[in-house]
């Protein structure tokens, strides 16, 4: 990976600062939810995420496997399955509607239509028995009132539009018979098929070399600004963020942690775990440093500890971490985190306890 801080911590200029923009948000989630019965307990896999995305922008969603981030994009388009469950409570507006309110005719007129999703593993979101064609096809039939042949001849033009050479016959193939960069090609041309406002692209080049990554984040890019849609990129990748995206949500154990204009947020990242996140990423000025590593593992969903949830990984956790479970306290203009180092440096005799009085919480 490469690194996504300039020399010196300086953020790159393609992030920029961002502060909030004006009007109300495209998409608004307040106090998300999900939770699954198993044989362990419940997992509160999404305990309470708040996070807004307004038209046009790109906003990044990162954070370890098993945060809860893929959950929260399936939430939002209600697509969790049994044994899952949106709790009661939980807010999802989309363009002005409450999504977990509408009827399932009524979120299927949505889903797929104005707002779309890009999922994990293009071999196993493609139906095998079905040619590529065929299944971009279905998805502008649902949605748009036009016969098969036009939903053919469309679902080949947007096989060209997103770079795939002598589209008629690869319409006609099934998935396994493309390589991983033309499936993941695939799977975009499925989400842009009706021109959705907003665009959640989960992890969309997992399992891709470098350079068809990047061929497929040039195509995202030159997408969103032809169409003026906005992207929510969900992924574990930094300098994809760095680089691509002008808010940052960054997420642990099923909490949103911190967020942050992309340039602020690695310029000085204000979290313990997002400090973390930065400093085990390679940087290209310090070739011979020994990355740094986040001691332990994101705790089970069916067990998050007590108070901050990052106080057993965390160098600074004292006391109150383990007891209290902290908000999202103010960091700065246009940004929060969740950590009580916050309020401690907010007092006017702030001490910031030190990397030692950690170890009695492990």
């Amino acid at each position: 990976m490469s690194d996504p801080r300039a020399p010196g911590g300086a953020p790159p200029s393609a992030a920029g600062e961002a502060g909030p923009l004006p009007g109300a948000p495209l998409l608004e989630i307040a106090d998300l939810r999900v939770a699954f019965a198993s044989e362990g307990g419940v997992a509160r896999a999404v305990d309470g995420v708040d996070l807004a995305v307004h038209g046009g922008e790109t906003v990044g969603l990162v954070g370890e496997s098993g945060c809860g981030k893929s959950v929260t994009a399936l939430a939002i388009l209600r697509l969790v399955e049994h044994p899952g469950l949106i709790a009661h409570g939980s807010r999802v507006r989309f363009e002005g509607r409450d999504l977990l309110a509408l009827a399932e005719r009524d979120i299927r007129a949505v889903r797929g239509n104005h707002l779309a999703l890009i999922p994990q593993e293009p071999a196993a979101a493609l139906n095998p028995v079905l040619t590529v064609g065929s299944q971009i096809a279905e998805v502008i039939r649902a949605h748009q009132h036009v016969t098969r042949a036009v939903a053919a001849w469309r679902a080949v033009e947007l096989l060209t539009s997103v770079g795939i050479p002598d589209a008629e016959k690869r319409a006609g193939q099934y998935a396994h018979q493309l390589s991983g960069g033309m499936r993941q090609r695939v799977l975009i041309a499925i989400a842009l098929a009706c021109g959705p406002h907003l665009l959640i692209a989960d992890e969309p080049t997992t399992a891709l070399d470098v350079t068809i990554q990047a061929e497929i984040l040039e195509l995202l890019d030159g997408l969103q600004r032809r169409l003026g849609m906005a992207v929510l990129l969900i992924t574990h990748n930094l300098a994809l963020v760095a680089e691509r995206t002008r808010r940052v949500y960054v997420m642990y154990a099923g909490q949103i942690v911190e967020e942050a204009p992309t340039g602020a947020l690695f310029a000085a990242p204000a979290h313990p775990y997002t400090q973390g996140l930065m400093a085990a990423v390679p940087r290209a000025d310090r070739p011979a440093e020994r990355l740094a590593a986040i001691p332990g593992q994101v705790p089970p969903a069916t067990a998050w500890p007590s108070g901050c949830r990052f106080h057993p990984r965390c160098p600074f956790a004292w006391e109150k971490c383990r007891e209290e479970m902290p908000p999202l306290l103010p960091a700065g203009e246009g940004r929060s985190a969740r950590c009580w180092l916050l309020a401690e440096r907010q007092g006017p005799d702030a001490k910031t306890p030190s990397p030692q009085g950690a170890s009695g919480g492990r």
